[in-house]
């Protein structure tokens, strides 16, 4: 490698093109171009291919001994052999107006198959989707669309010749590789997954997929074709793929491998361990498929299957060598790629820049374009000019010089004279123009377009809008405005077809000014006075016309050619092409811009020549009849695309006596294209026999910027042979060129382009950065300085200056000339002879980790796996997006309407290997949409950055996904390794030495006792109340319409109170447990009084829901029999649901307790109260289901409930005289306390509003605090959310009906999380317009082991907000920043500290005391603490220490509990009540819900808060680990097609903002997550859920 010297680079293996061919006779190739076309329509097998194509080769080819012949024929034959995947029957019916790529030179194919060859075939989870989304196909799936396209080119081709030889399948080498192949194939699509649709509540389809979702996923299926192929061949036997998951270093092999051949000398051998993998969560993996909780219940699930095969195929990424780091303003380093030592570097000299011939002189040359027009108009009027077919090929119209001269008159004297606007003319010389004609109407175009030029107006030509939504036409419209375009020249059918308003004048397209529309074939063109005569002057500097051309971005430039430009380009040409006047040339492309102009519009005018227009139309339905033109005119002179040539040869056989011997010339215009070389191989190969001579091929470079930049001379100018260059792909993607000899999987073809045009200079230059000049063996940007290249973007002055003003340097940084280069954004080099090479475009240009690709030839990869079978008419697109610093690749195709989901994945997954393989890139995603739903370029073709821009919006629908971070994101942080932990004894050192004090805080003092404080029991206070103030009004419950349906005075509460203690004292002992089955209202407080009355211990339980006992009676079931109650109190309709037929169905209705009616009770009072002896007895239990779905019961004490109740009236000033407004359950916690203990306490009237009865009437909360003028209110998240989704747009209706907030001091947010900013904030904003104040609304804070910690309260300061550095909060570390830099977080206090409670935050390892803003856990000390937990399935040991726990250092007396939530205190610049500074207390998040990934602790709250950002259809989202792989389920609210388009964004917006790469995407319906009482997610039930397969999910992604 390393001798190679730089001038045995530029021998590049340059072989004259006629080749072997050539001495075949022309009958033996006609014959093997039959052959190849029935093996392509599947007529004959390819057994009976190679026979007879051997008889028929075998005369001509000198045998050598013992190797295949066909490994000897040369390439240029081997070119269109067809490695038929076995061509089907029913191909046959449409094999006459399908495109289906045939002809193509198999190189590519192979190389591809041959990629495929060394990888065994992993297994890879099939995404699951349901029925309903499967179905989903594009309307005009029916409907034959117009093109085969694989790239903005207008629908280009494959690519093929990638190997110099090739090692076809039939050869002797791989015997059992091509069927293994064919028989996977078949398999995968015969054993297809069993889906059988059954029908769930609600009547939608899902589909049950069998765990052997396809042949290929199955090994055991596919064991036997592997073994009889390892024999054989040496596969590269991904031994264990290494564990990803950081669980276990084994990994589990289902099917025991059959001995390999040794590899590379290392022989390999068996390898039949069935592994046991430990998974997170004490689950043992087992290698048979089942999955087996350590319980002991078996779970066997197909979604831990699919996990499963998800961590087998995730291979380690490719890391890059060296590694240095770039520090992302924080400890989060983000790996930069460093290059590869050992990467390819030019060695060659620096390059000369290359000369073209001078322009010669020609006597009698127009001084311009219009000059030229009016001689031969004048001279030769009967000369004809321009040929128009119609969609059958038959000449509709001659466009004679003389007409062409008269008709143009005509209409630059209409448009300068007849058009005005308030007597001023409406168009004066300069003004810019709108052409907008059909691609089947050249005579009228050209027609307009000289008409302009004649009248000093400068046409526009763009493309004819469809619909008010094409895409790209919004840029347009942007490119008229910026160019000032008031006038639309069109023809009359054109304008009829244009949708209107319902003026009936044209409609305005999106983005467009407003347009005059004048019909040029109308009545309204005038015939010129005699004396009048255009103005004919020499060329000048001034504007000719502006050609469109769009970028990489979408946007649309329009680029600026002078007339002498114009002229100089057409000079150029005619040099170059040996025009001469009078010829005929057959034009296919598209006349309005870049070569179809230039040839056919502009230079054969300035040469009298005969244009035969060939309309796109047409090739649809005819692709020969370029060809019968040709042969029916005797054309010289043919401009084609590679398409063209492509389609012709899928036609061929319908003509026999066709000639294109008249042909000097076949320019083809993209023939800088990678695979426009096979298809003029493959055209050649056919049409030689029909007088094609080979040397007429002239492909030529050009780009709308610098026109023509190079082009093939004819053969008669005597010029050198045409090159082929075979490069090394590896090489290209280092922009080193390496003529390629080892690896032949990796290679690129190229043809020369031929010579640079007369009168220019060429040089290549660095694409990025300084233009300096490459070196003879580096690829760079093309520039060229000539006179004919368009001169500016208009109106952008800038990137003007970039693209037309380059001044190429040397590496001294000198100028390497006086003239300005313009840069001509094709990516090429210089060849031998002075032939230029062009390998790739600027805009399809792809750096990822500092390697180049191009679209192109990834376009061209994916086609050659099975394209026939798959890919819709050959519609690839791809292109590249930003994300977490780097490019990734993103792969789009149209699938066939009458592909499987089988087929659709394997053909996904061989295509990331093929990928892989050849470019040494990772795919990111791999989309498939159905066919026809990619947006169209102009032609036909994929509109690249219009898909893109749908792909990044969400906008795309696929119907299928492949993501692939974890193989190509290779720049994430090193997982953290913790520090051994820091002593706490040296953490309160540190922190002394930095000036931190230790984070602890306390609410005020209990201060002095009143006179309902000396009670120690509450149910005491109860009776002391009936007695002082017996019709003090304590509660009212209001209904849904707003009335007081019930209300209790002192004295009735207390008498109802008395007739439940006299029902139980009979029958129950003291001390046992009662539940308390009610719906909210008085009859739950009094019950709850008449248990404390009787010595009973109440437990109060959310009735079953009628509608949904399925889920809700089990719950009641567990908690009645986890807390042991004795019996069951409630009203006669829930004790009749209790014992139903519907209640039997969900629970064992036989095992309950003795249920007691209580609705209708004697009057009978009870002998006396029961006394506790002491008031640490236990008074009542508080069962709950946290937010990791855990039933815990927590046990309060007497003592307990009277210090929560008495520090809950200090911190809202709670007396007799006020009033509150509750909206809360009565079930649990503060709920719980507000509703049935804090009214007794304190005396106060409390205002109870259920919140079930919002869901029918939303504004009843708010109506009633307006109503009863509430200072102090109590609600939950659910009914925020409630209030803000609800009455958002309502709130001028609610002022009408005077409902008025300005009363509100307090509103308190119940909850056991993090305080839900957005939600606050946007009910404030939305409810400021009825009187709320800004700063009302505050949250609370409390967990099980203590009810209420925070609580705002009516005194103190306001709650403070704060914004802290998300990446340094998941290293456990609070840094505060400044609002809205980057990864900042905002976090509001949790109300303030409740009277009587100490508050510290600990380390949760080390138990020792943190500093002030250090994350840890919040612990806390209070006499209202809980005293323990009640039997949490046994496990009291388990937790004792969370309700009494010491610190490890420092204070190490005061008794703990540990809440279980993580949180960081910080002293403000406020004051509380007492002088003193406040404290505020953050609370982040619960430490049993946070994720432990890479190293890091992350937050859910945050990673879901991301993803509901990145679309407009998540509803909701909720994440959890399994495995440590990153599930995250989205709720879609919108159409299913919109499910798939949620994969990327939820990958992409993760991977930015939390440097972690989703392994699973499940997307749900509305209402699948589910949540508590208190609106928090249940995500642990959520993920049970998922793992047993009982969400029906819309669609599963694992990413691989």
């Amino acid at each position: 490698m390393a001798e190679r010297s730089s001038t045995g680079l530029l021998t590049m293996m340059l072989e004259p093109t006629p080749a072997l061919a050539m001495t075949l006779p022309a009958e033996v190739r006609e014959k093997l171009a039959e052959l190849e076309l029935e093996l392509s329509e599947g007529d004959i097998t390819q057994k009976g291919y190679e026979k007879k194509r051997g008889k028929l080769l075998a005369p001509y080819i000198p045998q050598i001994q013992g190797v295949d012949p066909s490994l000897q024929i040369d390439n240029r034959i081997q070119a269109s052999s067809q490695v038929a995947l076995q061509g089907s029957k029913s191909n046959k019916s449409r094999a006459a107006n399908t495109r289906d790529e045939r002809f193509r030179s198999d190189l590519h194919t192979e190389a591809v198959q041959a990629a495929l060859a060394k990888y065994k075939e992993r297994k890879m989870p099939m995404p699951s989707k349901r029925r309903s989304v499967l179905v989903q196909s594009s309307v005009e799936a029916c409907t034959p669309p117009d093109t085969s396209s694989a790239s903005e080119d207008e629908g280009s081709l494959r690519r093929q010749g990638r190997l110099t030889t090739s090692t076809p399948y039939q050869g002797h080498s791989h015997p059992a590789v091509e069927h293994w192949f064919n028989r996977v194939i078949q398999g995968s699509s015969t054993s297809s997954s069993a889906s059988s649709t059954s029908s769930h509540p609600g009547g939608r389809s899902v589909t049950t997929t069998n765990t052997t979702a396809h042949a290929a996923l199955n090994v055991n299926a596919a064991a036997t074709a592997l073994a009889d192929l390892m024999a054989h061949t040496q596969l590269d036997n991904h031994s264990a793929p290494p564990d990803v998951t950081g669980l276990s270093e084994r990994s589990s092999h289902h099917a025991e491998r059959p001995h390999v051949a040794s590899v590379r000398g290392v022989s390999r051998g068996f390898n039949h361990h069935t592994s046991v993998m430990e998974t997170a969560d004490g689950c043992e993996w087992r290698g048979e498929g089942s999955l087996t909780l350590i319980d002991g219940v078996p779970v066997n699930s197909r979604v831990s299957n699919k996990i499963q095969q998800l961590l087998n195929t995730l291979k380690r990424p490719k890391r890059p060598p060296l590694r240095e780091f770039f520090v992302d303003d924080f400890e989060e380093l983000l790996d930069v790629q460093q290059p590869d030592p050992n990467q390819p570097k030019p060695e060659g000299q620096q390059m000369c820049p290359l000369e073209g011939e001078p322009l010669g002189v020609v006597t009698n040359w127009p001084p311009s374009l219009p000059a030229a027009l009016q001689r031969w108009g004048t001279t030769q009027p009967k000369s004809p000019c321009l040929t128009a077919l119609d969609n059958a090929g038959k000449p509709v119209y001659t466009l004679t010089y003389g007409k062409l001269w008269t008709r143009s008159q005509k209409l630059a004297y209409t448009l300068l004279n007849k058009l005005s606007s308030r007597n001023e003319p409406l168009l004066v010389p300069g003004d810019r123009v709108a052409l907008v004609f059909p691609n089947n109407d050249p005579v009228m175009f050209m027609v307009a377009f000289y008409g302009c030029l004649l009248a000093e107006l400068v046409p526009v030509p763009i493309e004819v809008p469809l619909t008010r939504k094409d895409a790209g036409s919004q840029q347009i419209g942007f490119l008229l405005g910026s160019c000032g375009v008031t006038l639309a020249l069109t023809t009359d059918a054109c304008q009829k077809g244009l949708p209107k308003a319902q003026t009936g004048e044209v409609a305005t397209f999106k983005g467009w000014p407003r347009l005059l529309w004048f019909v040029t074939d109308g009545k309204h063109v005038v015939k010129p006075p005699k004396d009048w005569h255009p103005p004919i002057r020499e060329a000048s500097n001034d504007i000719a016309y502006i050609e469109y051309k769009t970028s990489k971005e979408g946007s649309t430039m329009g680029i600026t050619v002078s007339h002498s430009a114009m002229l100089a380009h057409c000079h150029a040409l005619t040099q170059a092409c040996g025009y001469t006047e009078g010829e005929t040339i057959t034009n296919v492309l598209d006349f309005k811009r870049e070569a179809g102009l230039w040839h056919g519009v502009l230079t054969s005018v300035m040469n009298r020549m005969h244009v035969i227009s060939i309309p796109y139309s047409l090739m649809k339905v005819n692709p020969l009849s370029w060809i019968m033109k040709v042969h029916t005119y005797k054309a010289r002179v043919a401009v084609v695309k590679s398409r063209d040539m492509h389609w012709s040869l899928l036609a061929q056989r319908d003509q026999r006596d066709i000639s294109l011997s008249s042909l000097r010339m076949l320019i083809v215009a993209d023939g800088a294209n990678p695979w426009s070389i096979s298809s003029c191989d493959a055209f050649l190969n056919v049409f030689q026999s029909r007088g094609l001579r080979p040397e007429v091929i002239c492909p030529c470079a050009s780009s709308s910027e610098a026109m023509t930049v190079a082009i093939r001379r004819p053969p008669e100018m005597g010029v050198p042979p045409p090159g082929k260059a075979v490069l090394s792909m590896g090489g290209l993607s280092h922009g080193v060129i390496r003529v390629d000899t080892e690896e032949k999987l990796s290679v690129l073809t190229v043809q020369d382009v031929g010579q640079v045009m007369p009168g220019a200079l060429v040089c290549v230059v660095r694409a990025e950065g300084i233009p300096y000049l490459c070196q003879t063996d580096e690829v760079g940007e093309i520039c060229v300085s000539s006179g004919s290249t368009g001169v500016a973007y208009y109106g952008l002055p800038g990137m003007t200056k970039n693209i037309f003003e380059t001044v190429p340097v040397t590496p001294s940084g000198i100028p390497i000339s006086g003239r300005p280069f313009t840069r001509t954004s094709l990516l090429g080099f210089v060849g031998p002879d002075s032939l230029v090479f062009v390998v790739g475009k600027m805009d399809g240009l792809m750096v990822v980790s500092g390697r180049r690709h191009n679209a192109d030839d990834v376009v061209a990869t994916a086609l050659a796996v099975e394209p026939m079978k798959f890919v819709y008419r050959g519609r690839i697109a791809v292109f590249s997006v930003s994300v977490l610093h780097d490019e990734r690749i993103v792969v789009v195709a149209e699938q066939r309407p009458d592909a499987s989901e089988e087929d659709s994945f394997q053909w996904m997954s061989r295509v990331l290997q093929a990928i892989d393989s050849i470019h040494q890139v990772g795919v990111y995603c791999l989309a498939l949409v159905p066919a026809n739903t990619l947006p169209k370029a102009p032609l036909g073709g994929i509109h690249i950055s219009e898909t893109k821009q749908r792909f990044l919006e969400g906008a795309l629908h696929p119907c299928n996904v492949l993501m692939c971070p974890h193989t190509c994101v290779t720049n994430l942080p090193k997982p953290r390794q913790k520090q051994p932990e820091v002593g706490p004894a040296s953490m309160i050192v540190g922190n002394l030495v930095a000036g931190k004090r230790i984070a602890q805080a306390c609410g005020r003092d209990l201060g002095q006792l009143e006179d309902n404080d000396q009670f120690l029991y509450i149910q005491d206070v109860l009776q002391w109340r009936a007695q002082a103030t017996p019709d003090h009004p304590l509660f009212l419950v209001l209904n849904a319409k707003g009335t007081v349906s019930s209300s209790a005075s002192c004295l009735q509460l207390h008498k109802r109170a008395e007739r439940v203690a006299a029902a139980l004292m009979g029958r129950l002992n003291t001390g046992d447990h009662v539940a308390l089955v009610y719906p909210p209202g008085i009859d739950l407080i009094a019950t709850f009084y008449g248990c404390l009355y009787a010595g009973c211990v109440p437990v109060t339980v959310r009735p079953p829901h009628p509608q949904n006992l399925a889920t809700t009676l089990p719950t009641v079931k567990m908690i009645v029999e986890v807390s042991k109650s004795v019996c069951i109190l409630t009203t006669q309709a829930i004790t009749k649901l209790l014992k139903s037929k519907e209640a039997a169905a969900a629970v064992d209705i036989k095992s309950w307790p003795t249920v007691l009616d209580t609705d209708d009770l004697p009057r009978k009072k009870s002998p006396q109260m029961y006394k506790p002896p002491t008031p640490e007895m236990l008074a009542y239990l508080d069962f709950s289901v946290s937010t990791t779905g855990i039933l815990a019961g927590v046990k309060m004490s007497h003592a307990a409930t009277s210090a929560l109740c008495r520090s809950i009236k200090l911190q809202c000033e709670l007396y007799p005289s006020r009033q509150i407004a509750i909206c809360l359950d009565p079930y649990c916690g503060l709920g719980f306390a507000l509703w049935c203990l804090c009214s007794v306490y304190s005396g106060h009237q409390s205002i109870l509003v259920p919140p079930l009865e919002l869901e029918s009437n939303a504004s009843l909360w708010l109506a009633a605090v307006s109503q009863y003028k509430v200072r102090v209110t109590f609600c939950s998240y659910s009914v925020m959310e409630m209030c803000t989704k609800g009455l958002g747009s309502q709130t001028e209706a609610l002022r009408l009906r005077n409902v008025n907030l300005s009363c509100v001091r307090t509103c308190m947010v119940v909850a056991e999380e993090r305080p839900r900013i957005a939600l606050t904030q946007s009910f404030s904003k939305i409810f400021k317009d009825l009187g709320l104040s800004p700063r009302a609304v505050s949250t609370t804070f409390g967990c099980r082991v203590n009810v209420a910690i925070c609580l705002q309260g009516t005194a103190g300061p306001d709650p403070t907000t704060v914004y802290v550095d998300m990446r340094a909060l998941r290293h456990d570390r609070v840094r505060l920043v400044e609002r809205g830099s980057p990864h900042s977080l905002p976090l509001m206090e949790s109300g303030k500290i409740l009277p009587g409670v100490k508050v510290i935050i600990a380390n949760t390892e080390t138990k020792g005391p943190l500093g002030d803003s250090h994350l840890g856990e919040i612990w806390v000390s209070s006499p209202h603490n809980a005293t323990g937990y009640y039997t949490v399935y046994g496990e009291e040991a388990l937790h004792a220490d969370h309700f009494n726990t010491k610190l490890s250092f420092g204070d190490t007396q005061t008794v703990w509990a540990r809440t279980g939530y993580l949180g960081f205190l910080r002293r403000t610049e406020l004051t509380d009540a007492s002088g003193e500074r406040h404290d505020a207390l953050y609370v982040v998040g619960s430490l049993d819900e946070t994720l432990e990934l890479r190293g890091m602790r992350y937050h859910p709250i945050d990673i879901e808060t991301s993803v509901i950002r990145s679309h407009k259809s998540i509803a909701e989202c909720a994440v959890f680990t399994w495995t440590n792989l990153l599930v995250v389920v989205v709720e879609l609210e919108g159409s299913e097609q919109e499910a798939l388009d949620l994969v990327a964004l939820v990958t992409n917006v993760v991977l930015e903002e939390h440097y972690l790469i989703v392994g699973v995407v499940v997307v749900v319906d509305p209402g699948v997550i589910p949540i508590n009482s208190r609106g928090e997610k249940q995500r642990m039930h959520l993920r049970d859920g998922f793992l047993a397969d009982q969400l029906d999910p819309i669609y599963v992604a694992y990413n691989m």
